[in-house]
């Protein structure tokens, strides 16, 4: 690969009814091996498929770059979660246990944690690696299949997944890769051999892979958009509270569905806060994403790149100030000049009504919004259809846990933002989806529980 922006990298066959059956097929027959195979034998194969990764973590993060536009200092990072998500759950699959309960008359009871059978995965286009990771990390440590479906802007680094787990020595089939857009998506959504779904996406797909699993009963897990707020109070550490505001609007050029990009200041700190995050927003190098100095990459196609542009051209026109960036950007390196850049944004003079406000940009866009207090700030912050992050800076600590336990989302930060620890549990509120990745709590998405009812003595019968 080389990084020839704008340019067609690869052409993939988009997987019809027929090839999306055979590969739930495929993964039907290695589920009856893998689901057989106890906890610890299922761990030390998902324990060579995280050394593979961590192994070639600088092919793999190249290749994610080029995959994606972003840095090959974030992609870096990704692949880094990606080897270690694998490797929480291969400690979490030997551990996998159901409960003994004890009735009367030493009669007694138990229960079984079991697979559902094949699962599917279906990704984003913002983080390729890493989504498959976290998806087929639990699904296969409780003993299940997957096939997985990647976004079409982004098929290339999920097939190296598939290829690292075959040689990890997974069944053949157990870790399938299908590619095409929204109807092999949905040939795997109606498929009667697929068992559950785990989609991270927007929220009109998530709808419709809802509607399609409601017909077949099938649980689904939805990681879906977000509009979130990051509040910084007065009596926040500024230098930390600047570098925070950063992370939660520009990693990944702006495409991250928890970014914070409300950011509610108070008023008394508005102008210095302000005056610093343009500072150092203007300082933010573009790019070359494969260079180690790029903090900004480019944005995963034209059309993406144009929709974050209308809304900047919407907001000046409904009354909010481009403080700086917002425009295009073109890199002086004469190869790089189709690339999808733009200058990172930060937009004043912002109301809570205004539709940058309001809808998801999934771009470098931060809206600044000042507030007085508390009691105010958790309101207007909660006021959105979205529920996925919310962040707080502040020195004081009851205030932060308090303001945090106000806000209506299922991934908050106090005093830092967009961390994503393996070990803790990623997922929303209201439209933002529902279920969990990562952490114990995404077992319970990817197993049941049987429930077995031992008599010792007697059948006591009514009749």
């Amino acid at each position: 690969f080389k990084m020839c922006p704008g340019r067609v990298l690869c052409k993939l066959p988009c997987s019809g009814e027929k090839e999306v059956d055979l590969a739930v097929q495929s993964a039907k027959a290695a589920f009856k091996i893998w689901s057989q195979m106890s906890g610890m034998e299922r761990c030390r194969v998902m324990l060579e498929a995280a050394r593979i990764i961590r192994e070639q973590r600088e092919e793999i993060a190249t290749m994610e770059t080029i995959n994606n536009g972003k840095s090959i200092f974030e992609a870096r990072v990704d692949i880094d979660i990606s080897w270690q998500c694998l490797e929480y759950y291969a400690g979490l699959a030997g551990s996998l246990a159901g409960e003994h309960i004890q009735l009367p008359g030493g009669s007694f009871g138990y229960t079984r944690r079991e697979p559902l059978g094949v699962c599917v995965g279906i990704g984003a286009w913002n983080y390729p690696f890493q989504i498959a990771c976290w998806k087929s990390g639990p699904a296969l440590a409780c003993g299940n299949a997957m096939v997985f479906k990647p976004s079409p802007f982004t098929p290339i680094s999920v097939v190296r997944l598939a290829e690292i787990f075959t040689e990890a020595g997974v069944p053949k089939g157990l870790f399938n890769v299908v590619q095409g857009g929204a109807a092999t998506g949905q040939f795997l959504c109606q498929h009667p051999d697929v068992a559950k779904i785990s989609f991270t996406g927007s929220v009109p797909t998530g709808m419709k892979i809802m509607e399609m699993a409601a017909k077949g009963i099938k649980p689904v897990t939805l990681e879906l958009g977000g509009k979130s707020p990051l509040i910084i109070f007065s009596d926040s550490d500024l230098e930390n509270a600047v570098k925070g505001a950063l992370m939660a609007n520009f990693l990944t050029q702006g495409e991250v569905c928890c970014n914070g990009t409300r950011v509610f200041v108070e008023r008394k700190i508005l102008d210095t806060f302000t005056k610093e995050v343009v500072k150092r927003t203007q300082k933010i190098k573009i790019g070359d994403p494969l260079l180690e100095d790029t903090r900004m990459g480019a944005l995963i196609n034209q059309p993406h790149l144009n929709r974050v542009q209308g809304f900047i051209k919407q907001a000046k026109e409904q009354g909010a100030e481009v403080l700086c960036g917002g425009d295009l950007y073109v890199p002086d390196d004469p190869k790089l000049k189709n690339g999808y850049y733009m200058r990172p944004c930060v937009l004043g003079n912002c109301k809570d009504d205004m539709t940058c406000v309001k809808e998801e940009i999934f771009g470098p866009v931060m809206a600044i919004l000042p507030f007085d207090t508390e009691e105010e700030v958790v309101e207007r912050a909660n006021a959105t259809k979205f529920g996925l992050a919310g962040g707080v800076f502040t020195r004081d600590i009851q205030k932060a846990h308090r303001v945090v336990a106000a806000l209506k989302a299922g991934m908050c930060f106090i005093n830092n933002y967009n961390i994503s620890p393996v070990e803790l549990p990623f997922g929303g509120y209201k439209l933002s989806g529902f279920g969990r990745e990562n952490g114990r709590a995404a077992i319970e998405y990817y197993s049941q529980l049987k429930t077995v009812c031992v008599e010792m003595g007697d059948v006591e019968s009514v009749f």
